[in-house]
C-alpha cells in the first residue's frame, strides 16, 4: 500500500494505491486518524488506484469517519472502481459513506465555490 497527500482548498486529499487488507490496515488507519488529529477536517479519499479492500479496511474508515463527524468534519470516498467499488457496494458502505466518481466531484461537494473558479 502506498499512500500520498496533497491539499486543495481546505481539503486534504489522501490517495491510496495498492491493497488495504489485514497488514497494510493498521497503518491506512494510523495514518488517517493522524492527519485529523493535526486538525484536517475535509478528507477525500482518493481509491481510484486502490485494488483491494478487506472487511478490516472498511472499518478502518469508518472509524476515521466517526471521529472526523465528531470534529464536525466529512471523509468522502472518490473514484471507486472494480473489486473495490463492488466491496464497497455490496456491504452497504455506498449508503454510509460519500461516494463520488471523481476528485474533482467531491471537491465540489465540500467547496461548491470551486465549482464556479
Amino acid at each position: 500500500m502506498e499512500i500520498t497527500t496533497k491539499r486543495e482548498g481546505g481539503s486534504l486529499i489522501v490517495s491510496v494505491k495498492g491493497k488495504v487488507d489485514a497488514l497494510t490496515t493498521s497503518d491506512f488507519e494510523k495514518q488517517l486518524i493522524h492527519f485529523v488529529d493535526q486538525g484536517d477536517t475535509s478528507v477525500i479519499v482518493d481509491m481510484g488506484e486502490l485494488v483491494y479492500i478487506t472487511s478490516a479496511g472498511l472499518r478502518s474508515i469508518l472509524t476515521v469517519a466517526k471521529k472526523l463527524e465528531e470534529k464536525h468534519g466529512a471523509l468522502l470516498v472518490a473514484a471507486l472502481k472494480g473489486v473495490v467499488k463492488n466491496v464497497f457496494e455490496i456491504s452497504g458502505f455506498t449508503a454510509i459513506i460519500p461516494t463520488f466518481e471523481s476528485v474533482a466531484t467531491a471537491l465540489e461537494r465540500i467547496e461548491p465555490s470551486a465549482k464556479s473558479a
